[in-house]
């Protein structure tokens, strides 16, 4: 992952970055308390909505015009105390949450 931000929320650090080798988008929140790792937020985007390249124009557009939505996301769950690995999964007829945890197979975005 490579780390584009650390925040504070609460009494939680939220390490986020994107994962550059991926041939999707995802984008990370991985959330520590006192320096234990608790979860992992990730927001996907499927590739009909994807950009071209993870080093591209579009590819910071996306995550400046949408980072603050999904910090807020990241911090409602946090408030709601839901520290399960979850994936926002964002695609044309909307997003929906995916709990990893829950999956018998490994989830990779389409």
């Amino acid at each position: 992952m490579v780390t584009g931000k650390m925040w504070s929320y609460k009494n939680f650090q939220i390490n986020e970055g994107f994962k550059p080798e991926s041939k999707h988008f995802q984008y990370f929140f991985t959330v520590s308390e006192r320096g234990k790792k608790k979860c992992n937020y990730c927001v996907w985007i499927d590739d009909e909505n994807s950009i071209p390249s993870v080093g591209s124009k579009e590819f910071q557009e996306i995550i400046s015009s949408r980072r603050e939505e999904w910090s807020q996301w990241v911090q409602t769950k946090i408030d709601k105390e839901d520290f399960r690995n979850l994936v926002l999964k964002l695609e044309k007829k909307g997003q929906k949450e995916i709990d990893l945890d829950q999956l018998d197979k490994k989830l990779e975005p389409e």
